[in-house]
């Protein structure tokens, strides 16, 4: 296992904070079926560095304890953010990376939704899916690739 030095220890940390604090400040569009987290842009994070994954876990888990849905959302929302920014952290191009999120979260919470709420399936995921792709892939792609461009995260890293 990697050593965790104190700059990435609190890069981490600052992570999980906004990633936390931006989902919480924006509840109403950022827990239920019908989602717009705008915090999910942050999962990109991951594809510049695997660094960011932990720190967007723990934000993740953080704001699901504020969920309407409770337990379930905090366990189950976690593990969808797990899996989406490992995925993400290992995906080779940016767009790619974008649908991740998009997969996970929409079949995961999808299926969280219908079991614990009653909702449909198909039609849930699909609300879910499609919240996840608004965000990560039509507002964060490009303001990713400005990102990349400018080495702003990169730069975190040198020393």
């Amino acid at each position: 296992m990697k050593k965790i030095n104190t700059k990435e220890l609190t890069l981490i940390g600052a992570t999980a904070a906004v990633y936390a604090v931006l989902t919480m400040i924006m509840a109403p569009i950022s827990y239920g079926p019908i989602q717009l987290r705008l915090s999910e842009i942050m999962t990109l994070l991951a594809f510049i560095n695997p660094t960011f994954v932990p720190g967007l876990v723990l934000g993740t888990f953080i704001a699901n304890l504020f969920s309407p849905f409770g337990l379930p959302d905090i366990i189950f929302g976690t593990l969808a953010t797990w899996i989406a920014v490992y995925m993400v952290s290992k995906s080779k191009t940016l767009f790619v990376a974008t649908l991740w999120p998009t997969i996970a979260n929409g079949i995961i919470i999808g299926l969280m939704l219908t079991v614990f709420a009653g909702l449909p399936f198909m039609s849930t995921a699909a609300y879910v899916a499609l919240g996840q792709f608004i965000v990560v892939t039509l507002l964060g792609y490009p303001i990713f690739k400005v990102i990349m461009k400018m080495k702003v995260i990169e730069n975190l890293f040198q020393n």
